[in-house]
């Protein structure tokens, strides 16, 4: 029977530890038009799997459907992030296929590729319902959160940082926006919000807070993840 990869645990456990509180962040790798690497730091959301399994873990961020990273992600189809914690010196690299989940509002020219994938395919084929985590993962945000899917497309030139003055600060939760004006903000956030889907298929754990360092590097096959040391 599949069960939760090692560094999995590893990781749950990093996250809990006090001296690691905060570190919620990682860097998000894309390859942009001209075949140029870009990162940027993207905030965790959580991480799923697939109902019985296990062994097939996905991480969640989120992004604005607006920002150039998206269409970077969808013609590649494949991502890796970087993930350091201070607290414990654990540094995860996490690769695999990846996916948007947009609103069903967004604009539809839109397009991705199917990227072959064993999580989210499983997912897919439970009927999973994206929108309703979509959702949650929206309302779980502050309203100063919710309020930056609101501003001009991420960016887009600014005349003078006093124009940020003229944004919408605070947007309320779902189902507690009574102004018209709440609830156009509430509608436009929603709109540009999305969740960007990582599906883990190789995994690099380096330990630096143990000596002499360790370093294991995981590989997914079908049911079952492969370990193997390596030189940190």
């Amino acid at each position: 029977m599949a069960s939760t990869p090692r560094w999995r645990t590893a990781l749950t456990k990093a996250l809990s530890l006090p001296d690691n509180k905060g570190q919620n962040v990682y860097q998000l790798a894309t390859i942009d038009p001209n075949d140029s690497p870009r990162a940027r730091t993207v905030v965790h959301r959580d991480i799923i799997q697939p109902s019985d399994c296990p062994h097939l873990p996905v991480i969640i961020t989120t992004t604005d459907i607006r920002t150039p990273k998206v269409w970077q992600l969808l013609a590649y189809g494949r991502t890796e992030i970087c993930w350091w914690m201070a607290g414990s010196q654990d540094q995860f690299r996490i690769y695999g296929p990846v996916r948007v989940i947009r609103s069903p509002n967004a604009r539809a020219e839109i397009r991705a590729p199917h990227i072959p994938s064993l999580a989210l395919d499983r997912f897919d084929e439970q009927g999973f319902d994206w929108e309703k985590k979509r959702l949650e993962v929206f309302d779980s945000m502050s309203a100063h959160m919710k309020a930056s899917w609101c501003r001009p497309p991420p960016g887009s030139v600014m005349e003078s940082y006093d124009d940020a003055k003229k944004w919408p600060q605070t947007v309320p939760k779902l189902g507690e926006a009574e102004s018209d004006e709440d609830k156009r903000n509430q509608e436009q956030a929603l709109r540009n919000f999305s969740l960007i889907l990582i599906e883990a298929v190789e995994v690099d754990w380096l330990q630096l807070g143990v000596h002499p360092n360790q370093r294991t590097r995981f590989v997914r096959e079908e049911e079952d993840w492969a370990e193997q040391i390596i030189v940190p």
